[in-house]
Parts: structure tokens; C-alpha cells; sequence
């Protein structure tokens, strides 16, 4: 089940590619391969970022000041699909629900080992039996996609890339109230360093929108951290990105090497908000029970596919000159609305 992930190579605007050459002190990245007999055509990036619940690396007083203990599952709790437009200009982020009933892909555990059929179970479980490389084969069948690349982040790299940029400032309209990650937020800005940091994209208890509800706060904590790293110029030093982007990595297996993280951090730090859109995968209710997975929310197959359509295209989820503005909380099972980063950016 073993699969070669390394990143296909980026194709970039002349000028931004000398830009970005002259910032990072090498040779740019060459284009992408495209469609027979387009072999220069850009096209676009597919990165699967997954958040694990590895946190064995924390604490005993780290796990009870953030009541982030218990036992791990090895699940990847936090899911979405990053597509990186053919140009660079425009960023699609879409929330998969770790509990989203999936159908898991033959594999094997090991070479030699019998294969095991495809069978039904919650989308998360795909990474507690096969680890990044099933996780990804089964968001590709599931989007009818590829997945380029891949970046797994645990408790222990989240909290430290938090504090490594001293913190991130976070918005809430309301209170933000959650009992079992203890998270208490009053309405107003709030800069969290990384133990707060997350409790903030953890918490999935604060009302009636679950898991839903938990995404819309990942997507809003994602357009801040992006903001505040492009108005510190953070990601225009080349020693300090490269020190950030060794720390979120870490030492496990990835889909990134260390250099073309920063190389496409440097391409697109100049997007504004506006340029990047976000939203969850449309769901139509509940899986049947006769899967025997517990509950687990069903895709709306039409509406799902119309989603990845659009990625597949490489369009964009939001018509031009459209500002929707997203609800919130999110309703568990009602229209999913992309909005862009600017409605989710604090003010």
C-alpha cells in the first residue's frame, strides 16, 4: 500500500519565480508536468493536511493545564483538502468531518501480508489502520481526486509552531464555551499561545454544530495564523520560515521535504484573504446503521461531487465578485457555503 508521494514541482509566474530565487538564495522550482503534449502546462496542488492525536510527547502538566490527556486512538482528527490553484493564485480549503462514513480501500498491512478488503468505517479510522498512505487513498476515492502531497501535524508540533511566532489572535462574536477541553473564551480577540492554541481547534463541544462547528474554527484559526505570519514578514526570512517549517514537520514521515515547504510558503504568502476560500463537505444526514460504525455523517453525493468537481477544474468555489458570509455555528446538516478568508479574518 506503499506509495511515492514526493511533491510534484511547482509552476510558478516569471517574476514571482525570480523573486522567490532570489529570496531563498537558490534555483526555482521548474513547472509542473501537464497533459500529453503540454508538458510545461501548469496545474494545480492537491495537499492533504492531517491532524493526528498523537500526544504522547506532552507533558503530565502540559495534558492536565490543556486537558488535552487521555488516550490517543491514532486517529488524524483534523482533515482538509488545501488545493493550491495552477497559477498560485487562489487557495481552496476543504473540512472533511473525521467522522464522515468512508469506505476504506483494499490494503496490506505489510509486504506479503493477505490483503484486506474495502470495508465501511469512519473516515478517521483510515489513518489508525494504514497511517498517512491509507488516508490518502481513501480521500482519493472518496473526491475522485489526487492528493500530491501530504502534512501530518501531532499536539506536540502544533503547540510549538503556535508559539514559536508568539502566539495567534483568534476572534469570537460570542461566548466559546467547551467542558471538555475546558476552552472559555468571552467575546472579543484573543491571542493564544500554543497549549490555548489548541483547545481553541479542538473543541467540538461548544454547541450543537460539532464537528462542523470545530472545522469552521480550524478554517478561521488557518486565515489568522496566515495573516499575522505575512504582517510580521516571517515568511520573507529565509532562516526563520525554514526553522518553522523544520519544527511543523518534525521527524516523521511527510509528504513535504523541508526546502519545498518553504519554497511554496514563499510563493504564495502575498495572497490576500480574499483569494482563498473555505468551506466543509456538504452532508446529506447519517450513515445507516447497517454499516455498524456508529454515527457517522453521510455526503451529500450530488453536492460533494459538484465540490470536487470545481477542484478537479481547478475553478474557483465562489463565483466572482460573490462575498457570502458564513453562519455561525454552522448548521449540522444544512447548505454548506464556502466563504472567502476576508469573512473569517478578525476585524
Amino acid at each position: 500500500m506503499k506509495r511515492n508521494l514526493r511533491p510534484r514541482r511547482l509552476a510558478i509566474p516569471g517574476i514571482v519565480l525570480a523573486a522567490t530565487g532570489a529570496l531563498l538564495g537558490s534555483s526555482a522550482l521548474p513547472s509542473l508536468p501537464g497533459l500529453p503534449g503540454r508538458e510545461d502546462a501548469p496545474r494545480g496542488l492537491n495537499i492533504l493536511l492531517m491532524g493526528t492525536d498523537e500526544r504522547d510527547t506532552l507533558t503530565t502538566t502540559q495534558k492536565q493545564k490543556f486537558h488535552a490527556g487521555g488516550k490517543a486512538c491514532g486517529c488524524a482528527d483534523v482533515l482538509m483538502l488545501i488545493h493550491v490553484s495552477a497559477h498560485r493564485d487562489r487557495v481552496s480549503v476543504i473540512g472533511m468531518p473525521r467522522d464522515s462514513s468512508a469506505e476504506i480501500p483494499p490494503y496490506r498491512d505489510r509486504p506479503g501480508a493477505r490483503e484486506r478488503p474495502p470495508h465501511p468505517a469512519k473516515l478517521n479510522a483510515a489513518y489508525q489502520e494504514g497511517g498517512p498512505e491509507l488516508m490518502v487513498r481513501t480521500v482519493e476515492s472518496m473526491a475522485k481526486l489526487n492528493i500530491d502531497r501530504f502534512l501530518q501535524v501531532d499536539f506536540r508540533r502544533f503547540m510549538n509552531s503556535v508559539d514559536e511566532v508568539g502566539g495567534v489572535e483568534v476572534c469570537t462574536p460570542r461566548r466559546l464555551k467547551d467542558p471538555a477541553t475546558r476552552l472559555d473564551l468571552k467575546p472579543g480577540k484573543h491571542r493564544l499561545g500554543g497549549g490555548q492554541a489548541l483547545q481553541y481547534v479542538r473543541s467540538r463541544h461548544v454547541d450543537g454544530s460539532a464537528d462542523l462547528g470545530r472545522i469552521q474554527r480550524q478554517q478561521r484559526f488557518l486565515v489568522q495564523a496566515w495573516r499575522e505570519l505575512g504582517e510580521r514578514k516571517l515568511l520573507t526570512r529565509p532562516r526563520q520560515v525554514t526553522h518553522l517549517m523544520e519544527m511543523l514537520l518534525g521527524s516523521g514521515r511527510q509528504g513535504f521535504a523541508v526546502g519545498e515547504l518553504v519554497e511554496l510558503a514563499a510563493v504564495l504568502h502575498r495572497l490576500p484573504d480574499s483569494a482563498t476560500e473555505f468551506t466543509t463537505v456538504p452532508i446529506a444526514g447519517f450513515a445507516p446503521a447497517r454499516l455498524g460504525i456508529g454515527a457517522a455523517l453521510a455526503w451529500d453525493p450530488k453536492e460533494a461531487d459538484t465540490l470536487f468537481t470545481k477542484v478537479r477544474d481547478d475553478r474557483p468555489l465562489i463565483e466572482r465578485g460573490a462575498d457570502p458570509q458564513p453562519k455561525d455555528p454552522p448548521d449540522l446538516l444544512g447548505k454548506t457555503v464556502p466563504v472567502r478568508g476576508s469573512a473569517y479574518a478578525c476585524r
